[in-house]
């Protein structure tokens, strides 16, 4: 995992630097692909040669080879060599774009944040030409998002860090999990804490920080440890704790804060105290091996994770009435799934072949229109294109149902991309907007509802956690007019969207909304995010029978509007 990332983030900086420098696009995205491409691979980079792993080509074989050996890339110094230290990190900042950064460089002489914040503050940036004040305060949102988004561990980094350190482990500790926000897979992290017990809790201890992926051990002592990953560079802190209060201590690190002081309050009017040691009454300890038998004690049924936000949780399991959440193996398919038709990295052959290793009965290609040039929307000859190839895909391979869909861009006038006599030959249609976020967002997706054609709604509130505040709309109103419509609503499981949230799904299925989990998935590696929109998707209370992509497709209720 440690080259190729490290691989991985020079290729992303170089393709930053030679966006600030103005050049050609397809030159940047070369870079911008292979950095993907290596971030996403599961195996040691420096194991094999780079060019057994598909996607990459010779001249990123070339760069990968002598990085390999000489632990730099010429082409990366070059590129840099005439660009401020901190500069090219500002492109991060969400309303910030390489030309309005090159004029403030220009102009300005902003080299870092610092800089920038200085200018803003100032008035400066108002006053160059083309900016103006409404420019300055959105690129003053965007450095508050960013300051915001670096503090917390997006959830996929999270599990992806935390899976790492806890399999090497497995062998030696008799029980072993993740705790806090990240058990109860919200979609940021702020702390990787893990929870052990065994017999030797020394090895535990001792495994645990000399593993590959540590790159420094912050401290040790006899029950805990806390170390720092070469990946990402996290701080993850781990425990052990005795196995007769193992259920006990996971239950109080799971958390979430609010739901603990709850249940102390229960444990109190029962004449009992609660801690992350055991539940006690008097001096007697009466339950703490397993959270199931704490919550027992307690008089209510064991809560999942995910709902342990003191939202309603411990009132619907004192009454049984929790909800039997939705689970990653009801998941019978997939229906937003981009190609190398339009920006995807691999083919529909691909694509099938790895969903149905997944187990899916279904796989949706959902490449994108005509309108999303920079993400290679496809024209009608195009489309008709890769319905041929679809259907020559789908007579090779048997067991999967490869659908035709498309994510269509919703225009400015609540239009789609498409005429309806395009749109009523696909098997679904995703309508998304990817332009014009704050003019008449909501008119625009209420008056492409009213098209039969259309069935869902992609990203909904268009918001990417990596610090884009996502659209102007009236969210409430949206998710209404998609129940009376009879249009889904997407949660999408891409690690930057998650995007219905959590408090956004209880609110949409407050008005009788149905949901699809899609993973907007650019390759075929990225079906594995299903997970993500699943963990947000139990957080928001659903069940099986909320998510359309738990039926056959047999059943699945999207076309009925068309008829």
């Amino acid at each position: 995992m440690g080259k190729n990332t490290e691989i991985a983030d020079i290729f992303d900086k170089i393709a930053d630097a030679l966006e600030f420098k103005g050049e050609l696009v397809f030159k940047v995205n070369a870079y911008r692909k292979a950095a993907r491409v290596l971030r996403e691979f599961s195996g040691d980079i420096s194991a094999i040669h780079p060019s057994e792993i598909e996607g990459i080509g010779k001249g990123m074989v070339e760069k990968i080879e002598e990085y390999l050996k000489t632990g730099r890339i010429k082409k990366y110094e070059e590129v840099v060599a005439d660009i401020p230290d901190g500069l090219l990190e500002l492109l991060n900042i969400p309303n910030l774009g390489p030309k309005t950064l090159q004029l403030l460089h220009k102009e300005l002489g902003i080299k870092n944040i610092t800089d920038l914040e200085k200018v803003i503050n100032e008035g400066k940036v108002a006053a160059l030409p083309g900016m103006g004040e409404k420019k300055e305060e959105n690129i003053k949102k965007g450095i508050l998002l960013y300051k915001t988004g670096r503090a917390r561990i997006p959830l996929a980094t999270a599990l992806k860090v935390v899976r790492e350190v806890i399999n090497p482990l497995f062998a030696i500790a008799e029980s072993i999990s993740p705790a806090g926000s990240l058990r109860r897979m919200k979609e940021t992290i702020g702390d990787i804490d893990i929870l052990a017990t065994g017999e030797e809790t020394g090895d535990i201890i001792e495994a645990f920080v000399r593993q590959a992926y540590v790159k420094e051990v912050i401290a040790k002592g006899d029950t805990q440890a806390s170390v720092r990953t070469s990946y990402e560079n996290l701080q993850v802190d781990l425990r052990v704790v005795e196995k007769e209060s193992w259920g006990a201590a996971l239950l109080y690190f799971t958390g979430s804060k609010a739901h603990n002081i709850k249940l102390r309050g229960l444990a109190k009017d029962r004449g009992l105290k609660i801690s992350e040691y055991g539940v006690f009454k008097g001096t007697k300890k009466i339950a703490g091996k397993t959270e199931e038998d704490v919550y027992k004690v307690l008089g209510i049924e064991w809560i999942p994770p995910e709902l342990r936000e003191d939202r309603g949780e411990i009132e619907a399991a004192m009454e049984g009435k929790l909800p039997v959440l939705v689970r990653q193996d009801d998941i019978k398919g997939d229906i937003h799934v981009h190609s190398n038709y339009s920006d995807g990295m691999d083919d529909i052959e691909k694509i099938a072949m790895a969903a149905k290793r997944m187990g899916y009965e279904y796989i949706g290609i959902c490449d994108h229109s005509k309108t999303s040039k920079i993400a290679g929307g496809l024209d009608e000859e195009t489309l008709k294109k890769r319905t041929e190839e679809i259907d020559r895909v789908q007579e090779k391979i048997k067991g999967i149902k490869i659908l035709k869909g498309m994510e269509v861009d919703i225009l400015s006038n609540g239009s789609l991309d498409y005429s309806d006599s395009v749109l009523e030959k696909l098997d679904f249609v995703i309508g998304a907007i990817h332009q014009g976020f704050t003019k008449n967002v909501t008119e625009r997706m209420k008056e492409a509802m009213n098209n039969p054609f259309i069935d869902i709604i992609a990203h909904p509130t268009g918001r990417l956690l990596s610090g884009r505040e996502g659209y102007n709309i009236n969210i409430e109103e949206v998710m209404e007019y998609a129940a009376e419509k009879g249009v889904v609503l997407e949660i999408n499981a891409s690690y930057d969207r998650l995007d219905l949230n959590d408090t956004n799904i209880l609110k949409a299925k407050s008005y009788g909304v149905k949901f699809i989990i899609g993973t907007n998935a650019h390759s075929a590696g990225m079906l594995l995010d299903m997970e993500l929109g699943v963990g947000t998707a139990r957080r928001g209370w659903l069940e099986k029978k909320d998510i359309l992509n738990t039926y056959r497709w047999v059943d699945i209720p999207l076309r009925r509007r068309r008829r």
